[in-house]
């Protein structure tokens, strides 16, 4: 939420006179060239806002959005309703997980205990109803506006027919939200232009941390700021940082201390590899991987630990029983 959210009516008048974009910080390209396309009013079909996670990429999405909608200016309303995702001119596409023969997002499978051992994937049915959104009349804006995010994780199939929606645009606004558009099919990024977000500076850091809403733990957030794994996992990303925040505190002190050193004894390794898949879902796991890089790197500079790391996600992704590939890595990883 924008922290002028709540505003008077004359304070709403103040905000239309405001930069559109300067809650967007560290990002002067994306801006000038966002800026530009607003003005002209020349707005491409389909547009791809790449760079890490966590560095502004959906906070730049839904300030053009509010500029498509309001003829580049600031909207408080609009502002807010976009925040909302209840524009009826703007559909919202996340991953989704198959749960008993619906799609759910990452955020409902995580409140309903949804077993999330595999990452969600961009679905065929989905990208049939941007399809299908994109080619109604819009109610209240000059065009239909669609947001997908991840499209990396789409299947052949789901990207095959984005790829058709691209070949026959219409007149809305298609966004595509990626942190790997080079995993994107050549013939998708090439329709599309391209906006790209870039790691923030430590100083646009700090400046981005603080100002966080007052609904984020900022007693986590000082803790995660001391430990170097998660400052080193968000490379220069404050959404990145408070997301790996999320999820280290998710784990107990206990457990997390058990994985500063490698085990010594095979008792010891079979015991942490059971203690951990019992507590930690498919994907606290795999961001598991990622803090165990980034320690032993630090701790040791090995690369083969890094790749035996690495086989481990190949094999949780692979759908390898968890507890068994983690028995066998901690085990290679003593040298037995």
């Amino acid at each position: 939420a924008h922290p002028s959210c709540g505003l008077t009516s004359m304070s709403e008048m103040l905000l239309e006179e405001q930069d559109l974009f300067a809650d967007l910080v560290g990002q002067p390209l994306a801006v000038t060239l966002l800026k530009a396309a607003l003005m002209q009013g020349r707005l491409a079909p389909a547009y791809v806002f790449a760079g890490p996670e966590g560095v502004g990429r959906r906070l730049a999405v839904l300030r053009f959005l509010e500029g498509v909608i309001s003829e580049g200016q600031c909207n408080q309303r609009q502002r807010r309703r976009l925040a909302e995702r209840n524009h009826p001119d703007l559909l919202w596409v996340e991953p989704s997980y198959s749960h008993q023969g619906r799609l759910i997002s990452r955020s409902e499978a995580e409140e309903e205990g949804v077993s999330r051992r595999t990452p969600p994937l961009v679905r065929l049915d989905q990208i049939r109803d941007i399809s299908r959104f994109l080619s109604r009349q819009p109610l209240e804006s000059p065009r239909g506006l669609v947001v997908l995010e991840e499209p990396e994780a789409m299947a052949e199939a789901a990207a095959n027919a984005l790829l058709k929606t691209l070949e026959e645009p219409g007149h809305g606004v298609l966004i595509l939200l990626s942190a790997a558009p080079e995993r994107l099919l050549p013939t998708i990024r090439s329709r599309c232009q391209l906006i790209r977000l870039i790691q923030l500076s430590a100083e646009d850091m700090q400046s981005v941390l603080q100002r966080l809403p007052a609904d984020v733990d900022q007693e986590a957030v000082r803790q995660g700021l001391m430990q170097p794994e998660l400052v080193a996992m968000a490379g220069g990303s404050p959404g990145a940082l408070l997301g790996h925040v999320r999820q280290w505190s998710r784990v107990s002190p206990e457990l997390m201390g058990r994985f500063h050193s490698l085990p010594t004894q095979p008792i010891e390794a079979l015991a942490l590899a059971r203690d951990l898949t019992e507590v930690l879902d498919g994907e606290q796991q795999l961001w598991l991987i990622n803090w165990l890089q980034q320690h032993f790197w630090r701790l040791q500079k090995s690369e083969v630990v890094l790749r035996k790391l690495e086989r481990l996600r190949v094999q949780l992704l692979s759908f390898v029983q968890p507890r068994l590939a983690w028995e066998v890595t901690f085990l290679d990883l003593m040298g037995l």
